[in-house]
């Protein structure tokens, strides 16, 4: 069984302090790793990026706060804070942060 950030269980948090900022870096924590999906939150530094891949399973990304583009089959789109996306399973997609910018992202595997 996988596992479950303990520290917020049972307690509020503030989505946009779960994951910090650092220079030229990404920083992700995983806040639910079950069988049947995950939950994680992403800051990306101005600039960074994630490169294009794909995954067997639907993503449901939560944009925090920023903006940045997300490519998914060679369509590009801007999101910002407060916006929500869906990409596909099984169709290539990548993240560019057009500025800081936090995710969150629902993985459901089943």
């Amino acid at each position: 069984m996988g596992s479950t950030d303990d520290r917020i269980v049972r307690n509020a948090a503030l989505l946009c302090g779960l994951a910090e900022y650092q220079d030229s870096s990404i920083v992700s924590r995983t806040l639910i790793d079950r069988k049947v999906g995950t939950v994680t939150v992403f800051a990306f530094d101005e600039g960074q990026a994630l490169s294009e891949h794909q995954a067997p399973y639907h993503a449901l990304v939560y944009v925090v706060e920023g903006e940045a583009e997300i490519v998914i089959s060679k369509e590009s789109r801007t999101v910002k804070g407060g916006e929500i996306i869906i990409m596909p399973g099984g169709e290539p997609h990548s993240v560019k942060a057009l500025s800081n910018f936090k995710m969150m992202l629902v993985m459901i595997r089943e």
